[in-house]
């Protein structure tokens, strides 16, 4: 595999990826309601202290990157990112897209084709800027572009999301991932736009597919040409840990390896399950739980080094690669 990635410190070759963690998150925030509330719990230079000795205990288990899909409506912030990654042999790949499950504030109401401020649509042009140019008046450039559906599914504002991704997606080469509800089988209709849209299938990934294990549906999207995101280990309001590694398990044995990613959806710290909340309800969800505990009980299930390192080292490098 060769090309290039773009992580928080600058692009790597391919071939430096090595071990990668494909749907994580750093801190999850909400900025403006902070900025006039702030959450008892944050202290970012405890936080950043943290997030380090986390990524560090990664590095030690040989995990070498992560994939931070942090995004604007997600409280992105990529200054504190920058602070942790400094110093440390380990790979961030920051995300560009916005996050909404339903509708978008009144400032893309007003701006773009046909609005009142007459205009490209400033979604695309974000998307665009944060890729090729960087985030936030950084050099930090994105290397892959997230979008969300759930059960609303594709509002309007939802929907301009969306093609704003596809366009900058075609624009740019970088893959698009995306947020997606299991139980209402939302992968599908993803795929769908996408199909529809343009876009080679092979260059996405489907999230959230592991809170699933109806094999149809999951077949269903590999079978397309999409990755699937079984990524939310840790996360047991959706599936146990167990349900999760017997689907893994068994779409190996059905030769589904090249399709799946693994991962935890987790974080260090976030305003909408503060770490107090998590500690208790959901102590298992951490950037850890995968090395130390769900690696062992796929082997137990006979799942084959060759596949741990397909899903966990290969299939994120042919979706990061800049092609």
């Amino acid at each position: 595999m060769s090309g290039t990635i773009e992580t928080v410190t600058g692009p790597i070759q391919a071939e430096q990826l090595g071990v990668t963690l494909m749907h994580e998150h750093i801190f999850v925030r909400n900025l403006e309601l902070e900025a006039n509330f702030p959450a008892p719990e944050w202290d970012e230079e405890v936080f950043i202290q943290r997030a380090r000795e986390g990524l560090q205990a990664l590095m030690a288990r040989g995990i070498r990157s992560m994939v931070d899909l942090t995004v604007i409506g997600l409280g992105r912030d990529i200054h504190p990112i920058i602070r942790i990654a400094e110093g440390l042999d380990f790979n961030i790949i920051a995300a560009t897209g916005y996050y909404t499950f339903k509708d978008l504030p009144s400032f893309f109401h007003n701006h773009g084709p046909g609005r009142m401020i007459e205009g490209p649509d400033p979604l695309h042009q974000m998307f665009v800027r944060d890729i090729r140019e960087g985030i936030s008046g950084t050099r930090v450039k994105a290397g892959i572009i997230k979008v969300a559906t759930d059960k609303p599914g594709f509002t309007p504002d939802v929907t301009r999301v969306f093609e704003a991704a596809v366009r900058a997606h075609k624009d740019t080469g970088v893959p698009i991932t995306t947020h997606s509800d299991a139980a209402e089988k939302g992968g599908l209709e993803q795929q769908d736009f996408f199909r529809r849209n343009g876009v080679d299938l092979t260059r996405t990934v489907i999230g959230h597919c592991g809170d699933s294990d109806d094999f149809d549906y999951l077949q269903r999207l590999m079978d397309a040409g999409s990755f699937i995101g079984m990524d939310r280990f840790g996360l047991t309001w959706f599936a146990t840990d167990e349900a999760r590694t017997r689907t893994v398990a068994k779409l190996c044995r059905r030769g589904y390896a090249d399709r799946m990613t693994l991962s935890h959806d987790a974080g260090y710290y976030s305003v909408n399950s503060e770490p107090s909340y998590r500690d208790k309800a959901l102590p298992a969800w951490k950037h850890t739980l995968i090395s130390d505990v769900i690696i062992p009980r796929l082997r137990e299930q006979g799942v084959t080094e060759a596949q741990l390192h397909q899903m966990m080292v290969v299939n994120p490098t042919r979706i990061l690669a800049a092609r």
